[in-house]
């Protein structure tokens, strides 16, 4: 059957302010009561039309890309067209939001990371930021690791001077970050936790505006991904690389310490990004979906996307994904409840 993958950008979401966060996870346990009213639908003739794949994120980033390379070999294995579609704002939040107000079928997944789940509930001081129940975990898919890098506007040299500048003048320093409860946001909280300082946050809707005004100088410092187009700027001066949230040092940035090396363990932080479906989503279904995207993740051409783009396979059970977004949520809770003003 021929393959029939499409993609289709969505209008941006809604703006970062607290009360458009609010306005999002507020939706989700209205969503989980409706899922739970809702006739449960038969899996036996799935999939019986073509699959929506929402990247919670705007287009162009490496989750845009990963996602589209994911579709074909699902599109392959279930014989149906895997169609890709952009759902972003508040980090992640409106596409997940949208998510849990979908039909619980198997025909509508999302590909984002965890921090909708384990950080925006906390950030946001919902009632409900203890259950993560709106969606179900399908599969992990990769791990990718968070970049710090200066822009023409800074003017120091290195991370030390980062310390030294934040120490000198509380509050001048700008670190921008793709959105609020992004992980990069809350590398940022970390570091302002663990060093005592002062660092302003400039919060995107998305990692292209925030590149494009990097290159600008509109800021000091960024938190984003390490991916072709950043690597590329780095290369020709117009970024300095300063420090990577990675387990080890990362082979495009052997010079690059982690910010475990540079003292900052807690707050050496990658973004585990993977596939989501409604509550409620048949079982068989999640298996099926699951058993497909770890076989993907075994294939050469997603093996050799994600080393392209620097991104490294986590590939999994659906229960253990649900585990590490758990393990994840509670050290979110732990760092907010030390200290609640690290993310204003």
């Amino acid at each position: 059957m021929k393959k029939n993958t499409r993609a289709f950008q969505m209008s941006p979401g809604a703006g970062l302010h607290r009360r458009r966060l609010l306005a999002a996870g507020l939706a989700w346990p209205a969503a989980g009561v409706a899922q739970l009213a809702a006739p449960a639908p038969s899996p036996a003739d799935w999939p019986a039309r073509p699959l929506r794949l929402w990247v919670v994120y705007p287009a162009g980033g490496v989750s845009d890309t990963i996602a589209r390379a994911l579709a074909d070999p699902l599109s392959d294995a279930l014989q149906v067209p895997v169609i890709v579609e952009h759902r972003p704002g508040a980090g992640g939040s409106v596409g997940i939001d949208a998510l849990a107000r979908s039909a619980p079928d198997g025909h509508t997944l999302a590909f984002s990371a965890m921090t909708p789940l384990t950080l925006h509930p906390l950030i946001a001081r919902l009632a409900h930021a203890d259950r993560l129940d709106a969606v179900a975990p399908v599969a992990s898919v990769m791990h990718t690791p968070v970049l710090i890098a200066a822009t023409p506007a800074f003017t120091g040299t290195d991370w030390g001077g980062v310390l030294q500048q934040a120490r000198a003048r509380p509050g001048n320093l700008r670190w921008a970050s793709s959105g609020i409860a992004t992980t990069g946001h809350l590398v940022l909280a970390q570091v302002r936790a663990l060093a005592g300082v002062d660092i302003t946050h400039v919060p995107y809707q998305g990692g292209g505006p925030q590149l494009n005004d990097a290159l600008g100088g509109q800021f000091e410092l960024l938190s984003t991904n390490v991916a072709a187009l950043q690597l590329r700027y780095i290369a020709q001066g117009r970024l300095r690389a300063l420090a990577v949230g990675a387990p080890a040092r990362l082979p495009a940035l052997p010079d690059v310490p982690t910010l475990a090396e540079l003292g900052f363990a807690p707050a050496n932080r990658d973004s585990l990004f993977g596939v989501f479906a409604p509550q409620g989503t048949p079982r068989r279904i999640v298996r099926r979906l699951n058993a497909e995207i770890n076989r993907a993740l075994a294939g050469a051409p997603m093996r050799e996307r994600l080393q392209q783009s620097n991104n490294l396979p986590a590939p999994g059970s659906a229960e253990a994904f649900a585990r590490e977004i758990e393990l994840d949520r509670r050290r979110n809770a732990a760092l907010v409840a030390r200290d609640p003003r690290a993310f204003d």
